[in-house]
């Protein structure tokens, strides 16, 4: 994972986060139906039917064994985190802040719980794994060095590389990074739950976004009048 990308991304995400309340500020009724409002509305649409083209590369081996000729899974990944957060800004920016209709609403809704959890899966969990990793590399060596000085202490004096290293402050580091990892562990458990989230959210976002382009299909385009 690219430090820059995460920037990047986290930072669509935050403009997404502070878009979905601007109908506090700004609202255009008639803008979803416009022209541009419509084209909007189909790019972001376009973006959010894209991203099942990962899905696809990950559960097809035949799909995945010609895909990866052209682009490698990271990159793949990349695209579909991008598309993802992009194509639900352009869906905020299509409704014009018009949260009224139940379609709309849910919609709305389903988008930004795929684009969070997503965030969670693609980014925060994987801070969480390799954080715990670390604490548990530091647990093994304070461990370590406690049997070396607790050994010491018993058959004579302490070497002189743990001189400086009281017994009592080295049982307290080991209990506070114990408590650490537990409950780091325990928000891994947590958030382990992700993916049942993230793709039960996508199933409910892409029946809506069905209902919602039939929907204006059938009562016509405004802006072809």
């Amino acid at each position: 994972m690219k430090e820059t990308e995460k920037l990047a991304v986290g930072a669509l995400v935050s403009a997404l986060v502070l878009a979905v309340p601007g109908f506090v500020f700004h609202v255009a009724p008639r803008f979803p139906g416009s022209l541009a409002g419509s084209l909007i509305g189909i790019a972001g649409a376009v973006l959010l039917v894209l991203l099942l083209g990962y899905s696809a590369v990950r559960r097809c081996v035949w799909v995945k064994t010609r895909a990866t000729k052209h682009a490698s899974m990271s990159a793949i990944l990349s695209f579909h985190v991008y598309a993802g957060v992009i194509g639900a800004l352009l869906g905020i920016i299509h409704s014009g802040h018009k949260f009224q209709s139940a379609l709309g609403i849910g919609l709305i809704s389903t988008m930004l719980v795929v684009v969070f959890s997503g965030f969670i899966g693609r980014y925060y969990l994987v801070q969480v794994g390799t954080d715990l990793g670390e604490q548990q590399s530091m647990l093994a060596m304070l461990r370590t060095r406690y049997d070396t000085v607790a050994g010491t202490l018993v058959d004579g004096p302490a070497p002189t590389v743990f001189s400086d290293v009281p017994l009592p402050d080295l049982l307290g580091a080991i209990a506070d990074l114990e408590y650490a990892i537990s409950a780091r562990e325990m928000l891994k458990r947590a958030l382990s739950r992700w993916t049942v989230v993230h793709v039960g959210a996508a199933i409910m976002m892409y029946s809506l976004l069905a209902l919602h382009v039939w929907n204006g299909i059938y009562y016509g385009l405004r802006w072809l009048d």
